[in-house]
């Protein structure tokens, strides 16, 4: 497979593409040709299934250059929390909000669907305003690449929520080489308004992903507007199925030859050496039902599933370099501000019930369908416990950058606990726009205020609730359910970052005062119990 020259096929056909069709004009007016719009750009980007400790910059083997040098004249942060899943981390991603409030409780509803209003419907509501629908009449040009997975409905696709142009996928995770058209699993990719079809030769998503986010960005420079941008990129990468190109693969032979105990090992103490973790960080012990590496199944090729991995999140990062690369080129680099984070931990999923396989065919290219599964993902996650779609920290720890060099000074490390609700006040901060008291409340606090004092206020609390699983975070203290027991443990996360300590019989009143603001919360938002 020739795929350096299909990929430049697939850049050249996009390109002329999204050239030659004439786009309507944005709707909010330049700020006035003789009088330069100086507010930043933002560029949000965000991986999907991407672990913890899978960039180099958090410890991994990995190569991530582009991410590395971003995080080294950046600013990362060491808690930064989503909300364990994709769908409900991109609808508060969005809206500034916790996911219920914008309708996405759970997980997006089918296109041919009809879900009860509220907050589980499976689609962005009317009562939350997109960081493109707030951007936009503020001056902002707002364009989005990737994936959108917040409404499959066409009235509910990007365009209709406030960005000037899209192109990517609408629906969850798909074949990397094509759309996924079989029922029960049907996808869709769009671009702006309209459905879109791969060509069937030459594509490969996070390559058209990139492309397309550099192409926008060309076409925005090239009209030489006085109006700055908003671009948001959302990678469908690492997400299964693992697809990736051969030349990438190939840098990853053998490298996991020696197991996911020795790849955690490895991540943990590179991670202690270069500040990422202290040694209150314990590893958690290995679930009983993950064998040792010299007992596993040898037929599911195991070492071949973390190479292509590997390859996959590889591929991302040489395509931000190319998205980065156009900044530069225009001058822009300076004043963008660069956001980078993932919607969930390491995906522990086991694809094999989807029959879409075919065992004849090697992981990663056409034709496969596979998943790197729970030992993998603990891995993905070091050191924390668990995986997507739980809130112990595996679930919900992200890896969070940000780079702008006219704004923000290089930190070595945020220590202060942060969320993804956070994002929206942040860019609305620097839009210098007013946001209305028309929609819900913004949930969340300016990142650029807790970079500068490396703290937030003491008693600030976080909520999650997700499929039957619970938490909340105040201070140094979180509590954890789920279904069906809701039986809250409490942890120290100063001294047990981890969670290997359940401490709620010997800090009962601290568990019962966390328990009851949770509850309140929770009515508040519309949580239903195994709801999803």
């Amino acid at each position: 497979m020739n795929t350096q020259p299909a990929s430049l096929r697939f850049f050249s056909f996009l390109s002329v593409l999204l050239f030659a069709i004439v786009t309507a004009a944005c709707q909010s007016e330049p700020a006035s040709e003789s009088s330069p719009d100086n507010r930043p750009n933002i560029l949000l980007i965000m991986a999907d299934d991407l672990g913890y400790s899978d960039l180099g910059c958090y410890g991994s083997e990995i190569s991530t250059p582009n991410l590395d040098k971003l995080a080294k004249s950046g600013v990362t942060f060491r808690h930064f929390y989503n909300t364990a899943r994709c769908c409900p981390t991109r609808a508060s991603l969005l809206t500034g909000l916790y996911p219920h409030e914008a309708g996405m409780g759970a997980m997006v509803s089918g296109v041919n669907s009809d879900p009860e209003p509220g907050a589980y419907q499976g689609y962005l509501n009317n009562k939350c305003l997109t960081l493109a629908e707030f951007l936009k009449p503020a001056g902002y040009n707002t364009y989005m690449s990737g994936k959108w997975h917040v409404g499959e409905k066409p009235e509910y696709w990007p365009t209709k929520r406030g960005f000037d142009k899209y192109f990517g996928l609408i629906s969850g995770a798909s074949s990397y080489y094509e759309v996924i058209t079989d029922q029960p699993r049907v996808r869709q990719m769009a671009y702006n308004g309209q459905p879109w079809t791969p060509p069937k030769e030459g594509f490969y998503m996070t390559d058209a992903l990139s492309d397309s986010a550099a192409s926008f960005l060309t076409q925005h420079f090239s009209q030489e507007s006085t109006q700055p941008f908003f671009m948001y990129l959302a990678y469908t990468a690492p997400h299964w199925p693992l697809h990736a190109l051969p030349e990438d693969i190939a840098n990853y032979q053998g490298r996991y030859d020696d197991g996911w105990e020795d790849l955690r090992q490895e991540r943990y103490l590179r991670m202690q050496k270069e500040g990422m973790i202290d040694t209150n960080f314990q590893l958690p012990p290995w679930e009983e039902d993950i064998p040792e590496w010299n007992q596993r199944d040898t037929s599911l090729h195991w070492e071949r599933r973390m190479e292509v991995y590997a390859a996959m999140v590889d591929r991302m990062d040489q395509g931000l370099g190319r998205v980065f690369e156009t900044l530069q080129t225009n001058n822009a680099w300076d004043n963008t501000l660069v956001i980078f984070l993932s919607d969930n931990g390491g995906s522990p999923e086991d694809i094999t019930g989807r029959k879409l396989n075919d065992p004849n065919v090697e992981i990663g290219l056409p034709g496969s369908y596979a998943a790197y599964r729970k030992p993998w993902s603990i891995a993905s996650n070091t050191p924390f416990r668990r995986y997507k779609r739980y809130v112990e920290e595996g679930g919900i720890a992200s890896p969070l950058i940000m780079h702008w060099p006219d704004g923000i000074e290089p930190t070595e490390r945020v220590d202060s606990y942060a969320h993804v609700v956070d994002i929206y006040p942040t860019i609305a901060r620097l839009a210098q726009a007013t946001y209305p008291d028309s929609v819900r409340a913004l949930r969340g606090i300016n990142l650029l205020s807790i970079i500068e004092s490396d703290s937030v206020p003491s008693e600030r609390p976080l909520f999650w609730e997700h499929i039957g699983h619970q938490a909340m975070r105040q201070g140094k203290w979180k509590i954890v359910s789920q279904a069906p027991a809701y039986q809250w443990s409490l942890y120290d996360m100063q001294q047990d970052p981890t969670e290997l300590n359940d401490v709620s019989t010997e800090f009962p009143k601290v568990l019962d005062q966390m328990s009851q603001t949770y509850d309140q919360w929770a009515e508040e938002v519309g949580v239903q119990k195994g709801a999803g």
